[in-house]
C-alpha cells in the first residue's frame, strides 16, 4: 500500500476550538487556495495560525515548503462552520496580521508613470478584490481607501483579489478629500472617473504621476470629491446601457493607462 508523501511539518487532524465564535470572516482571516498561497509566499505577512483540509495541503505543497510554517489539519466541514457554508474557502485557512501600510508619499515615488488607484468609500469587498487583482494586473503603484466605509483587507476581499492583495500597497486614510490634496502636494494628477464628465478618458493625455478615482456604484464620486479633482473623465460607450461595474471601470482605466505608458497606443 503506498503511503502519502510527507508534506511539511504538520499537526494531527483535529477539530479546532473556535472558542465559540460565530461564523465570520473579519479583518484576520484570508481563505482560499490563490489567496492564502500569496500570504504564504509574502515574507512581510505574519501568520498566527494556518488550517488546512489534506486537499487543500496538497494544492499548497510548494508554499508550505517554502515558507516552514506549522498548520493544522481540519475538515471541511470544520471551516465551514467558522466562515459559515456560503463561503469558498476551498479548504485553506490563515489567521494573519495586516501589512504594514505605505505613505502616500510612498505610492507617490512608486507612481512614477504607474497610476495610484483612489476608491471613494467602494464597499463591497468582491469588487475591492477584484480592483486590487486588475491593479497587480496592469502594473498600479497602490490603492488608497478610507478606513470608514471600506471593507477589511481580508475575508471575501482578499479570496476576490486573488492574491493581489500581497502585492499592491494598500494605503488607509481617514479624510479622502485630504488625501487627494495631498497627493497633489506631492505632483500627482488627481483624475476622476465620473461617467457624466464631458472628457473621455481614452483622450486623456496621461500624466507621469496620476491618481484614478473611482466611486461607489450608483452614487459615484461624493461631490467634495469630485471638487478635489484637477480633471475627471467618462470611459467611452456605445451600447445600450450607459454605466458598467466600478471593478470593470477601473480594468478598463488601468489599461489604458498601462497601454499609454508601453508607447503602444
Amino acid at each position: 500500500m503506498r503511503h502519502p508523501p510527507h508534506r511539511g511539518p504538520s499537526r494531527a487532524r483535529r477539530a479546532p476550538h473556535w472558542r465559540g465564535e460565530p461564523p465570520e470572516q473579519g479583518d484576520s482571516l484570508i481563505f482560499g487556495i490563490h489567496a492564502v498561497e500569496a500570504a504564504l509566499l509574502n515574507p512581510r505577512r505574519a501568520i498566527a495560525k494556518l488550517y488546512l483540509t489534506d486537499n487543500a495541503e496538497h494544492r499548497l505543497e510548494h508554499a508550505l515548503a517554502v515558507r516552514h510554517l506549522a498548520h493544522e489539519r481540519v475538515l471541511p466541514k470544520d471551516l465551514d462552520r467558522r466562515l459559515g457554508t456560503d463561503t469558498v474557502h476551498q479548504g485553506a485557512l490563515i489567521e494573519i496580521e495586516p501589512l504594514p501600510e505605505p505613505t502616500l508619499e510612498d505610492l507617490a515615488r512608486i507612481g512614477a508613470g504607474r497610476p495610484i488607484v483612489v476608491l471613494d468609500q467602494v464597499t463591497d469587498p468582491h469588487n475591492v478584490g477584484a480592483i486590487l487583482r486588475s491593479a497587480a494586473v496592469f502594473g498600479a503603484a497602490g490603492l488608497v481607501m478610507t478606513r470608514r466605509h471600506s471593507p477589511p483587507l481580508a475575508g471575501a476581499l482578499a479570496k476576490s483579489a486573488s492574491g493581489a492583495l500581497e502585492h499592491v500597497p494598500v494605503a488607509l486614510v481617514q479624510n479622502l478629500a485630504r488625501a487627494l490634496t495631498e497627493l497633489k502636494e506631492l505632483s500627482v494628477a488627481i483624475i476622476g472617473l465620473d461617467g457624466d464628465a464631458p472628457d473621455r478618458l481614452e483622450a486623456l493625455a496621461w500624466p507621469d504621476r496620476m491618481a484614478l478615482v473611482l466611486g461607489a456604484e450608483g452614487r459615484g464620486l461624493r461631490q467634495l470629491t469630485r471638487e478635489t479633482c484637477d480633471r475627471r473623465c467618462r470611459i467611452a460607450t456605445e451600447g445600450p446601457m450607459s454605466s458598467i461595474n466600478v471593478s470593470n471601470a477601473a480594468a478598463i482605466a488601468l489599461h489604458l493607462a498601462a497601454v499609454a505608458r508601453s508607447g503602444s497606443g
